[in-house]
């Protein structure tokens, strides 16, 4: 069954240690900055409970009844186009702010099914059937969760073992009959003040000197030996000071420092355990998941991106200038390749043969997230050119409620004949919060979230098929026979 607004609230005021600014949290949902955070995860559940928009939000699934449509395990090339049109709508939702939070749980669910399935069928183990046992307690409890992966890694050109200290990369520090005991730190570890639980993935391969580092697991985010140290919430604080930001005031996430303080882990939400040549699959099956999750927010971000460009275009008066025209083009071709990113990869998804669960094509879902990180400032940069100076200069909001001040305002900041001034202020002063407020985080972000440009790079050169490349190009200097072309006539 799905939550209220009211129970999902309820379940965070459960003792979980927090510090923010260097005091202790007492209650998450109350604290002044940090439950800015708390109401844009909480919108989930209050959309899911609007009538008219439950439909979107909700899944009747054959075994657990109503459940989250976040949670349906996709298991054709329409339920991942399904999830793609799910996360691009929450997102306009939220005014541009993804709402990560039963995304990634489902991400990392899928991986975890599908990587574990394999270890088992391998290995002999039972980790499938722990991750199936926990998949049904978050579908029928409608939990929110956190995935930690990203280790604060240290030297970053040594291996996990190699560290002088060895708590740079979460390990497993001890075992007993009941589970294991875990230390270490992970970091960029998205909305884990706002969730119920929080999973813990390997973040690179292993070798076998790093079995202990080879580690998968899922607990509560009260569990005795967690502590959260969130990001600072700037976007939040401006906002006390008088100026309003939007995404800022009511849509934001905050990232934690997420410590493991020996830490037990009961043997029922152990998934991965000292067999580390699976860590690099359990890390990258999850990551294929959250990068088509990537490709389809940052869809919806370009979307308000371009709808921002194509109003100050209209306000200016500025549409049939050529550069403009330009500026605005090269922000649909971004929105679009993401959009056509997302749905090849859902329709060339690949059907793991031991769980049935669809995975998103490794190629078009890469190919997309490259885009998405190689270009998003470009079409910042576009919306920028489009917009003029005032979008860095335009006076605050607070401006417009001193009746003289107003007067002045709507009167010289008037653009083209006929249109609203208050209207074209607003939308710069909104526009604003993608380059100050929250520029940094959105800067950051969309270069690095869900794997780094970099990654993006390897993960291409490393899987691409490249038979039907070099077939073609050995054809084409006749060092090939027309009888290879003809086998790879088929391949799509």
């Amino acid at each position: 069954m799905v939550r209220s607004f009211e129970d999902y609230v309820n379940s965070l005021r459960d003792g979980r240690v927090i510090y923010y600014r260097g005091k202790l949290v007492s209650d998450v949902t109350t604290h002044e900055i940090l439950r800015a955070a708390i109401n844009h995860a909480a919108e989930l559940y209050r959309w899911q409970m609007d009538p008219e928009l439950k439909k979107y939000l909700t899944f009747d699934d054959p075994q657990y009844g109503t459940i989250s449509r976040f949670y349906k395990v996709p298991r054709s090339p329409e339920d991942l186009i399904e999830r793609f049109k799910l996360i691009y709508n929450t997102t306009l939702l939220g005014r541009g702010m993804f709402n990560i939070m039963k995304t990634i749980g489902s991400d990392a669910l899928f991986g975890l099914m599908i990587a574990s399935k394999q270890l088992d069928r391998i290995r002999g183990t039972n980790y499938f059937d722990r991750v199936m046992r926990y998949y049904e307690r978050v579908v029928k409890d409608d939990v929110t969760i956190a995935v930690a992966q990203t280790d604060v890694k240290g030297d970053r050109m040594l291996r996990p073992h190699q560290q002088e200290d060895s708590d740079l990369y979460v390990h497993i520090v001890g075992r007993d009959s009941d589970g294991i005991i875990v230390r270490g730190a992970k970091v960029h570890t998205t909305q884990s003040i706002a969730a119920n639980e929080l999973i813990v993935l390997p973040y690179r391969n292993m070798v076998k000197e790093d079995a202990d580092y080879a580690v998968a697991f899922a607990l509560p985010v009260n569990a005795k030996g967690i502590i959260l140290i969130p990001r600072p919430l700037r976007e939040v604080e401006i906002n006390m000071l008088g100026d309003e930001f939007p995404m800022g005031k009511t849509n934001v996430e905050v990232e934690t420092l997420t410590i493991f303080d020996n830490v037990k882990v009961p043997n029922d939400r152990v998934f991965l355990a000292g067999e580390y040549e699976f860590a690099a699959p359990y890390g990258l099956t999850f990551a294929l998941y959250h990068r088509f999750t990537a490709i389809s927010y940052r869809a919806a971000l370009a979307d308000i991106i371009l709808g921002y460009a194509k109003l100050f275009a209209e306000y200016n008066d500025v549409e049939t200038a050529s550069h403009i025209r330009r500026d605005i083009v090269d922000i649909i071709t971004y929105k679009e390749y993401l959009v056509s990113s997302a749905i090849a990869s859902a329709e060339k998804c690949i059907k793991d043969p031991n769980t049935g669960i669809c995975i998103p094509n490794p190629i078009y879902t890469n190919v997309g997230k490259l885009t998405a990180n190689a270009k998003y400032l470009d079409a910042v940069k576009d919306m920028i050119d489009v917009a003029g100076g005032l979008l860095a200069d335009i006076p605050s909001t607070s401006e417009l409620s001193n009746p003289t001040e107003e007067k002045y305002m709507v009167k010289y900041l008037v653009g083209k004949k006929g249109t609203d001034a208050r209207t074209r202020i607003r939308l710069f002063q909104v526009a604003r919060e993608f380059l100050s407020a929250l520029g940094a985080l959105l800067s950051v972000g969309m270069i690095h979230a869900e794997g780094s440009i970099e990654a993006s790079v390897i993960e291409l050169y490393r899987s691409y098929n490249y038979d039907i490349s070099r077939t073609a190009a050995l054809y084409n200097a006749d060092l090939a026979k027309i009888d290879d072309i003809k086998k790879l006539l088929e391949w799509w």
